[in-house]
């Protein structure tokens, strides 16, 4: 990875946030939520993005790991409330549903 790529990257994860889906709906009513796999690596997914890999991003969405939210996964996501985390890359919010922490007893 060169040193801008690699300052890019450490940019990107700085601005990645947990997030509700309340606070996501403005996004998903404009068009601009990108949901991304939890298989994959948001921050990576996102820098594809920010550095226009068409290659990456093509591949990703054809394979569907990679899409805008669809109203199916929105009333999924506004029902259950899943724990999110997002990151911009505009016009985008990339959001990605990350698994909870095992808890300690």
């Amino acid at each position: 990875m060169t040193e801008e790529r690699s300052t890019l990257y450490a940019k990107l994860l700085g601005e990645t946030a947990p997030i509700s889906w309340q606070e996501l709906q403005p996004f998903f009513a404009r068009g601009a939520l990108l949901w991304v796999d939890p298989a994959l690596d948001l921050i990576a997914v996102a820098l594809a993005v920010a550095e226009n890999d068409p290659a990456s991003v093509a591949a990703w969405l054809a394979s569907g790991q990679v899409g805008k939210v669809e109203a199916a996964r929105a009333e999924d996501l506004l029902t259950r409330d899943p724990r999110l985390w997002a990151v911009v890359v505009a016009p985008w919010v990339l959001i990605q549903e990350r698994a909870e922490a095992p808890t300690r007893h």
